[in-house]
């Protein structure tokens, strides 16, 4: 009975070796189908733009028009002075 148990042991040592060795993997592989889930979900509501990842996103576009510099008048703020 010792032996069978000692062999049960060891088999529970090796399945968990195996599982915490793929770990990384299966962390992953989750996250991508989570990131999977959240476009379809998006798609599905009515969002009509796909989702971006990161090495694919834009900087935002620059500004048309320079902001006037303060005091100048043309803002119309401080009558007063």
């Amino acid at each position: 009975m010792g032996f069978f148990s000692f062999l049960v042991l060891l088999a529970i040592a090796y399945l968990l070796w195996r599982v915490t060795d793929q770990l990384p993997d299966l962390i992953f592989r989750m996250s991508e189908i989570q990131r999977d889930v959240a476009e379809i979900r998006r798609a599905q509501s009515g969002g009509t733009e796909p989702a971006r990842t990161a090495s694919q996103s834009v900087p935002p576009p620059a500004p048309t028009q320079p902001a006037a510099p303060p005091g100048d008048g043309s803002s119309g703020g401080d009558a007063s002075s």
